[in-house]
Order: structure tokens, then C-alpha cells, then sequence
């Protein structure tokens, strides 16, 4: 067996630099691995950065310069020498035994060709007093991921990993690649790219598991402790919603009037119980409002 860890970069010269320093720090598995970093045609010091852990690590450097995370997935994809790949980001530290988990868990279920794992918030800085009170309602807009501490039949719909911390098969993973129309290209984009292949291989017939001990933290920035970043978030889900599961209903301007109608409704409860100022009261309609709002912008009205 041989592992391809997989990292895509897209100017973070200093959080990858942080990541790649916790790699080299981790319990190194059995078999012989390597790690691909693809840089996504940065204009930082990401170069520089790479250089400084030449010896460090077994570390393999790709230059794709097409934008998009799913174009830079796809490089390393097509490089990955390993019998799997495992897949994290570049503002993230890994366990110590993160590795060796998922090792563990491909030679315990050698049939399965899905895995994933726990991601944890690293805040960059104390969150806001609000944020804290309406964590668990928010924290999978900031990637956060826990399906418990035992091992988990994975079914691509409720229990599904996110995409700072996964693995496919190579068999697999070269069979259902990354739909460039998804994933974050530049500053704008769509989410799901992750989402789009993991079903797909689970909806081919084959199984996947939680692997409860390979965990890592993933950075909360302090630019996304605030509620326009949630929002754009939610809007972001919506569009993303809306492009893998387009939806047909009767339409009023272009668009439906089932969602033009939940965006109203979550938008006026939003507004009324935001003036209590209790926001365990206004998040949940608050994000509504978002997801329907993007889900709207995310019709083809021109057809």
C-alpha cells in the first residue's frame, strides 16, 4: 500500500507553511507515502515556501494554473501515485496520528473506497460572544465536521465528510473526478465538488466509513467571525443547491414561487426576531433567508 496525501493552494503562503510544518511533526505510517501540493497559481510566497521543506517532507509540487479548486484537485489526482488519497487544506494541522488513522482504517476495510474524519475549529482569535451562543447552528459554514467518537457507515447524504479532511481510493477517485462548475475559483465560485464525488461513489454501490481518530483543526480567521461571511456562506449553499439538484416549479419573474416564498417568510421572521436580540432566535432564519436568496440567484432565467 502507498498514501498520497493531497493539498490544493491558492495564495496562503503562511497558513500552508503551518500546515506542512504539522505534517512533518506526524507519526509517519508503514507503507511509503507522499505528499502533493498543488499550487493553484499563486502570486505569493508559496513557492518559497515549498522550498524551505525540501527533505522535510516527501513532498511532490504541481503548478495548475487553470483557477478553481476542482482544477487543482484534478492535478493531483492525475499525479497521485498512492492507492488512496487522502485530501486536507492549506489552513489546517493535522493530528499526530492523523496518518496513521487513516492507514488503520484502509487495511481494516479494504472494500470500502470513502473515508473521513473529524475537523475541529481552530479560532484565530476568541470568537464573538454571539458566534459562541450560536455555534452549533452555524459551525458547518466554517467546515467543522463530528459524527462521534465510533467508527460510522458513511451513506453520502447525512453522514458524508467535508472536504478539509477525506480520502478516496484511487480507483475510485480517478473514475469520478472534480466538476470544474463546482468548487472555489479565485474569491467567488460554488461549493460541493467534494460533496458531488463522494455520492457518486457511494451511489455506485461502494461503502464508506468514519474514522473517528484522524482528526484535524481547521482555522476560523477572525475576517470569518462575523455575520456577512455567514451569510455569504448560506447564499453560496443555496446556489450550490440549486446547480446539483436544479428544481421545476412554477415561476414568478423566472423563478419559482416556493422559493420566492421561503425567502420572504425567512427573511420577515429574520427582521422580527432579531429586535429581541436573542440570537439563538434569529440565526436559523437569518441563515434560511441566505440559503433561498442564493438558491434564487441560482436559476437560469433565460431558459
Amino acid at each position: 500500500m502507498k498514501l498520497s496525501i493531497a493539498i490544493c493552494t491558492w495564495n496562503r503562503a503562511r497558513r500552508l507553511g503551518e500546515t506542512l510544518n504539522r505534517i512533518a511533526s506526524i507519526v509517519p505510517p508503514s507503507c511509503p507515502w507522499e505528499l502533493i501540493v498543488v499550487n493553484n497559481n499563486s502570486t505569493d510566497e508559496t513557492e518559497s515556501v515549498l522550498d524551505s521543506f525540501a527533505g522535510r517532507l516527501p513532498l511532490r509540487r504541481l503548478r495548475e494554473p487553470t483557477p478553481g479548486l476542482s482544477n487543482a484537485r484534478n492535478a493531483a489526482v492525475r499525479a497521485a501515485t498512492g492507492d488512496y488519497v487522502i485530501w486536507t487544506d492549506d489552513d489546517v494541522l493535522v493530528g499526530r496520528d492523523w496518518l496513521v488513522a487513516y492507514e488503520r482504517a484502509f487495511r481494516l476495510w479494504p472494500d470500502a473506497a470513502v473515508f473521513g474524519g473529524p475537523i475541529r475549529p481552530w479560532f484565530e482569535e476568541t470568537p464573538p460572544a454571539w458566534l459562541t451562543i450560536v455555534w452549533q447552528d452555524v459551525s458547518s459554514a466554517f467546515a467543522v465536521r463530528d459524527l462521534g467518537v465510533d467508527p460510522l457507515s458513511l451513506d453520502g447524504l447525512s453522514a458524508i465528510p467535508y472536504g478539509a479532511n477525506y480520502a478516496v481510493r484511487i480507483a475510485e477517485q480517478r473514475k469520478y473526478l472534480y466538476d470544474p462548475d463546482l468548487g472555489r475559483r479565485l474569491e467567488s465560485g460554488l461549493l460541493g465538488e467534494e460533496v458531488a464525488v463522494i455520492r457518486a461513489v457511494i451511489d455506485s454501490g461502494m461503502t464508506g466509513w468514519w474514522v473517528p481518530d484522524a482528526s484535524v483543526d481547521h482555522l476560523v480567521p477572525r475576517e470569518r467571525q462575523t455575520l456577512d461571511y455567514i451569510k455569504s456562506y448560506y447564499e453560496l449553499s443555496g446556489r450550490t443547491a440549486q446547480r446539483l439538484n436544479p428544481a421545476r416549479a412554477p415561476t414568478l419573474f423566472g423563478r419559482p414561487r416556493w422559493a420566492l416564498r421561503k425567502a420572504l417568510q425567512a427573511e420577515m421572521e429574520y427582521r422580527f426576531k432579531r429586535l429581541g436580540g436573542d440570537p439563538r432566535a434569529w440565526i436559523k432564519p437569518f441563515c434560511e433567508a441566505a440559503y433561498y436568496r442564493g438558491m434564487l440567484g441560482g436559476f437560469d432565467t433565460t431558459r
